[in-house]
């Protein structure tokens, strides 16, 4: 199994990834395909992902049962503990965009 989900893609990325997999909600594509394919289209992703970002996860005999890799600004960053492969958050202020996303949160509440 192979899932990309992207966000904030260019609309010419999701047509193309569309072609070689299902989309199944916006931006999250699933399909059924071997190495080589797998690093085409995610090569395709990292070169046309743009401000978006995106991650990659498929099948494959580790511990967990996958293995994954992300590209783009996110808060979210790949980790390995132990052997492990986990994600972290990194802190607000370290995030471009997360001071804007915690701003506009605060107004909605109040």
């Amino acid at each position: 199994m192979l899932v990309i989900v992207v966000e904030n893609a260019p609309p010419r990325l999701r047509g193309r990834l569309a072609v070689w997999l299902l989309e199944v909600r916006a931006g999250v594509y699933v399909g059924q395909y071997g190495r080589r394919v797998r690093e085409m289209l995610w090569e395709q992703v990292r070169e046309g992902i743009g401000d978006g970002n995106g991650v990659i996860a498929w099948a494959a005999p580790t511990d967990a049962g996958f293995r994954f890799e992300t590209c783009g600004a996110n808060r979210r960053v790949p980790v390995e503990f132990d052997g492990f492969h986990l994600v972290a958050f990194t802190p607000e202020a370290a995030h471009p965009t997360a001071s804007l996303l915690t701003t506009n949160d605060r107004r909605k509440k109040r």
